[in-house]
Formats: structure tokens, sequence, C-alpha cells
């Protein structure tokens, strides 16, 4: 375990020097709020590292090395994410072996499936949902961390070889481009959004009032709590909660059981600060993918789909990641618009 200043700097020079790297991280968003990176793995042709960043080291000089080599990881996006959230952190060039296996048309690629499928080794995934922010690990969870970025090498050597038969190497280079672009975006103002939860779209103004005081409240115990906010409230109690609030209905029925009373006195409070403004400052219904598509649009929509699906039976992958149905919706709207947000093979299949 690299958990020292002395053994980071011994390490740098490792990576610095490694023909090939590959990485993964593992975070504590089932057991803490908000989350934080606990483990960094790093697998060179010199070995199997864990880096921890938990302890008393600066973990910048490793990021820094990091950043001028292509990292081999396994679905990126999450781990991208925590590292420019946390760290402001954004690699050059990545190889994601989940993004190459789903363009290859597995229909499993999970790390553990596409580790017994293609090299015939079952890993265990019995630390997967582990606190990692425990100390000291287990030997169980040591294992199972390393071999997050044991296999990923030889992985994208093999998956390499199928895209580049498969003439699809350019397409997953183009993915992962795109991947650290989105994953490393400048944060923006989210304030009329972020407390819009899934489910959320079925409430009128007065609903959506409620809604934002209760995510609010929530985010603000999640924070208290050290927990996730899910374990504070589940998604659907909130937007019932916010439905029977905006009807005048009683409330109180929809607390789950084991809510104590101090938070039932909370969700009480903020569901009568919300209706304490004007009714004119509730929050405006979103309605720019609810409005229901002319004709034309409807035809543009199923041509559309008709083609993505014939291409992707054609080639055996899974159509959605040529094009999602909301991304075929904006280009059924406006072709003209949208089709530049598309990558330039996905652009190529949807019009050849």
């Amino acid at each position: 375990m690299i958990d020292t200043e002395e053994r980071l700097a011994a390490f740098i020079p490792v990576v610095r020097a490694a023909d090939w790297i590959a990485v993964d991280t593992e975070a504590d968003s089932l057991h803490a709020y908000p989350e934080k990176i606990c483990l960094i793995q790093i697998s060179t042709s010199a070995g199997d590292r864990l880096v921890d960043p938990l302890a008393d080291i600066k973990i910048d000089s490793l990021l820094d090395a990091l950043s001028g080599q292509q990292l081999i990881m396994h679905a990126a996006d999450y781990d991208m994410r925590l590292f420019h959230r946390h760290h402001g952190f954004k690699p050059s060039s990545i190889f994601d072996t989940m993004l190459a296996a789903r363009l290859l048309g597995y229909r499993e690629f999970g790390l553990g499936a596409l580790v017994e499928k293609i090299l015939g080794v079952k890993l265990d995934k019995g630390p997967q949902k582990a606190d990692w922010a425990r100390r000291p690990l287990t030997e169980r969870m040591e294992v199972y961390a390393r071999n997050d970025t044991h296999y990923l090498k030889n992985l994208a050597n093999h998956l390499t070889r199928e895209l580049t038969e498969k003439h699809r190497l350019d397409w997953h280079t183009e993915s992962c481009a795109q991947l650290i672009a989105e994953c490393s975006r400048p944060a923006t103002d989210d304030s009329d959004t972020v407390w819009r939860i899934k489910g959320s779209h079925v409430l009128n103004r007065a609903g959506l009032a409620a809604m934002r005081e209760l995510w609010q409240w929530r985010e603000d115990e999640a924070i208290a709590a050290n927990r996730p906010p899910f374990f504070i409230l589940a998604h659907e109690k909130m937007v019932a909660i916010a439905e029977a609030a905006a009807a005048n209905q009683e409330i109180e029925a929809i607390f789950p059981r084991h809510l104590s009373p101090r938070r039932r006195d909370g969700i009480a409070k903020a569901i009568k600060a919300a209706f304490l403004h004007p009714e004119d400052s509730f929050p405006q219904i979103l309605r720019n993918r609810t409005q229901r598509p002319s004709e034309a649009e409807r035809r543009r929509f199923h041509v559309l789909e008709e083609k993505r699906d014939s291409v992707a039976h054609t080639l055996g992958i899974d159509a959605t990641i040529i094009a999602p149905r909301s991304v075929l919706g904006d280009l059924a709207r406006d072709w003209d618009k949208h089709a530049p947000e598309l990558m330039s093979w996905q652009s190529r299949l949807l019009q050849g």
C-alpha cells in the first residue's frame, strides 16, 4: 500500500517510465456523502499498486505523472468525473475496455464478465459494495481492488485486435476522446435542474416548489449525517410527498415508518417554506421533451429509428450506442442543430 510521501515519491518514476498503465478507483458512494475517492489502483508492467488517498499524502504529483499517459480503464466515466471533481484531473488519453466491448457487440460488458469470457478468469465480486473508507482494508478487499486493474492490459490487447479486425478502432478512439471531454466540462449553473429528480415530471408547479425545498432539506440532512441522500429519503417518497402537498393532502401517511420525529418535522417545515413564496415564483414545468411531436417529426423519428435498428442488427451491436431514443427525437425535431453533436462514426452509420 502506498500510504506515505516517501513511498509515493518512489512510485512516481515507475509511473512516468511505464509503457502502459491501467487505473481504477474505489469510492464510498454507498456509505458517505459527499462521496470521496478512497483508493486508487494502478497496474503497470512492474506490478499492481494500491495508493491510499485517505492517508497523509498529496496525490497531485501522481496525477501529473498519469496525465501524459494513455490510461487503460473500465467504465471510465465515473472514475474520471471523480478525479475531475476532486482534483481537476483530466487524462490526455484513455482506452475504455467497457466502451470497446459495447462497440464490438458484447452483451455482457461488466469487468467480471469480460475477464471470464476473454481471459478465462473468474473474479470475486464480494467486496464490490464494501465501505472503502475503512482502514485497514481486509486482504480480500485488497485482492479485489488489485484485480480491477490487473487484467485490463490483456483485456485491452484482445479488444484492440477485435476492434481493428472489425474496422471499429477509430469509433473507439473518438468515443474515448468524447468521454474525456464530457467528464471534464466546467461545472455549470444547475440550480434549476439539480433538484428535478426522477419522477418529478409528474408534478405541477406547486409540486415542483415543494420538491425544490424538499430536495434541499434532504441534501442538508445527507451532508450532516454523512450518508447518501437515498438513505435519508427515497426519490419515490419525495415525489409522493410533493404531489400530496401540492394537492393540500395529508403527507404524514407517506413518511417511511423509520423516519425520526426530527426529520418528520424537517419535512413539514420544508413544505411550509415552499408555499410561503408567491405562486408566480414557483418553478416552471420543463416541456422541452414532453411536447407532442408533429406528424412530420414522428415520421422522421421512425425513419431514423428503422435505419439505426437495421444498422445495429447488421453490425451486431446495441442500437442505443449508435443513438438512444432521446437523441433520435432531437434529430427528428431539428437535424441541422443536433447532427453536429453526433460523433462522426455515429453520423456515418445513420446517414450511410
